[in-house]
């Protein structure tokens, strides 16, 4: 123990010897220091407030996008369905024109139509499921 505390000792002298050196330097700087008056601590608020109210703005504008890019994919996808949906369509109309209702395709179609609304409808359920 009296090994440490010589040493603390020796550094608490050198320490107090290099501080007066350092001391004088400072007090040039530390002349300069003014602390805040409480002005400055409310505009330092205000613009915290201000930096705040941007990036509140940004995250808002930057939602909006994101939403209408959602809702931009949402309208393409239902068109690309109605396309889609039109393409059976006539596949349908060209399939029900050749089938012989007297074969035995014929014959199935029509026990498998009579669940449905429509031929067509029937048709187009018949050619989406056989894809």
């Amino acid at each position: 123990m009296d090994s440490i505390d010589k040493l603390l000792a020796e550094l608490q002298t050198e320490y107090k010897q290099v501080q007066p050196q350092q001391q004088q330097s400072k007090s040039a700087t530390a002349k300069s220091f003014i602390p805040p008056s409480p002005k400055s601590a409310s505009f330092i608020d205000r613009l915290l407030a201000e930096v705040q109210a941007d990036f509140a703005q940004q995250d808002a504008a930057i939602e909006l996008k994101r939403q209408q890019e959602l809702e931009q994919e949402r309208v393409r996808q239902e068109q690309l369905k109605a396309k889609q949906l039109e393409a059976l369509q006539v596949q349908a109309k060209e399939w029900l024109a050749k089938v012989d209702p007297l074969s035995s395709d014929g014959l199935w179609f029509e026990r498998f139509a009579g669940s449905y609304s429509s031929k067509l409808e029937a048709a187009i359920e018949y050619l989406r499921n056989d894809e």
